[in-house]
C-alpha cells in the first residue's frame, strides 16, 4: 500500500474518535447487501473519506428513505451511494428526494444475478438522474472512487488521495508484468 494513503488512513482512524462528520452516505436495502457494499466502505476508508452506513429499504421503510434524502445535504453528505438488488428502487427513490448525486450499485441476487437490478437502476425516467455502476464488487469499488472524484473537485486532500490510489494501481501492474508470478 502507498505510504501516503496509509498516512491518510491512519489520520482518519485517529480522528475517528473526534467523530469527523461523514461526507458520503452508503445505503442499502438490507444486511444481505453488505457483502457487496462493504467494498465501497473499504475503498472510501483507504481514501480516508468519512462515511456513514445505513440500511434503508425503499419498500419497508419509505419514511426513513425520505427523511434520509431530505436531511443528507444539511448533515454534510456530498454523495450518496445506494446498493440495491431485485427491482432496485432505492437509488431512484433516493435521487427523487435529494439534490445530491446518487450512485447506484446493482447487487447480484439468486434470481437474475443482478441483471434485473442493473436494468432497474439504468432505466430512470428523464429528469431523475442516477449514476449506475457495474454489478457487484467492481461497481461497489468504482462507486467509492467516483464519489471521491466528485468530492475531489472541491477538496484537494481527497483529490490527492484518489491520484495516489491510481498511482498505486499503476505500480501494481508495472511491478508485476508477468502473469505467471504471484503478486
Amino acid at each position: 500500500m502507498n505510504p501516503k494513503l496509509n498516512h491518510l488512513r491512519t489520520l482518519t482512524e485517529s480522528k475517528s474518535q473526534e467523530k469527523i462528520p461523514p461526507i458520503v452516505g452508503i445505503i442499502m436495502n438490507s444486511k444481505w447487501d453488505w457483502e457487496t457494499m462493504r467494498h465501497t466502505e473499504l475503498t472510501l476508508g483507504l481514501l480516508a473519506i468519512p462515511r456513514e452506513i445505513k440500511i434503508i429499504s425503499a419498500h419497508s421503510t419509505p419514511h426513513l428513505l425520505t427523511d434520509y434524502a431530505k436531511t443528507a445535504e444539511a448533515r454534510g453528505i456530498k454523495v450518496i451511494i445506494a446498493g440495491a438488488s431485485g427491482a432496485a428502487h432505492l437509488p431512484g427513490m433516493m435521487a427523487a428526494n435529494t439534490f445530491l448525486p446518487v450512485l447506484g450499485v446493482p447487487i447480484p441476487n439468486e434470481t437474475l444475478n443482478g441483471i434485473d437490478s442493473l436494468l432497474s437502476i439504468l432505466q430512470m425516467p428523464p429528469g431523475v438522474a442516477v449514476g449506475t455502476l457495474a454489478i457487484g464488487r467492481a461497481g461497489a469499488i468504482n462507486a467509492a472512487l467516483l464519489a471521491a472524484q466528485i468530492i475531489g473537485l472541491g477538496n484537494s486532500a481527497v483529490r490527492d488521495a484518489v491520484l495516489e490510489y491510481r498511482a498505486g494501481q499503476t505500480k501494481k501492474v508495472v511491478d508485476n508484468p508477468d502473469p505467471r508470478r504471484p503478486q
